[in-house]
């Protein structure tokens, strides 16, 4: 009878702990889902040359790989920045994102940041002259839903200098 009891609570317990992370696994994957359709509205938005700001926390912080930029860029600056670029080039993207769930970096665990890579093509408008610079993004996501630390690699500054 002892045994038969022991067993009961045994897996009462074991499927008690298994529940609370499926709940935390169902909370980050849907964390993920909705800050992944906010990523392809930005996208969207960027390619349209009309990109919806709104998305982004005021406390965003961009770090990049810009040829002689400061380390962190906050979302004036980023404003600036689109507002002199969209008055030189294009841009199309050329291919459909493949998202990806990130991580914590201090856990490890998955939490509702997104990352993806991708090639986005410039064109230099007065010129005519493009090119397809390969990209590898992040973004987190406050508990609001807006990006909050968005950073980029890739060659940047070469890729656009050859436009000229």
């Amino acid at each position: 009878m002892k045994k038969t009891l022991y067993s009961v609570l045994l897996t009462v317990f074991i499927f008690s702990c298994d529940s609370g992370n499926n709940s935390n696994v169902s909370a980050v994957s849907q964390s993920f889902e909705k800050n992944s359709e906010t990523m392809q509205a930005l996208l969207d938005s960027y390619a349209n040359e009309n990109v919806d700001y709104s998305r982004f926390s005021d406390e965003a912080v961009f770090k990049g790989t810009l040829l002689g930029a400061p380390d962190t860029l906050r979302l004036d600056q980023i404003k600036a920045i689109h507002k002199d670029f969209f008055a030189k080039y294009d841009v199309k993207h050329m291919a459909p994102f493949n998202f990806l769930q990130g991580v914590n970096p201090e856990t490890g665990e998955s939490d509702g940041s997104v990352r993806f890579y991708y090639d986005m093509q410039v064109t230099n408008s007065s010129n005519g002259k493009s090119v397809v610079i390969p990209i590898y993004e992040s973004f987190d996501f406050d508990d609001e839903g807006k990006a909050i630390y968005v950073q980029w690699y890739c060659d940047w500054t070469a890729s656009i200098s050859s436009l000229e």
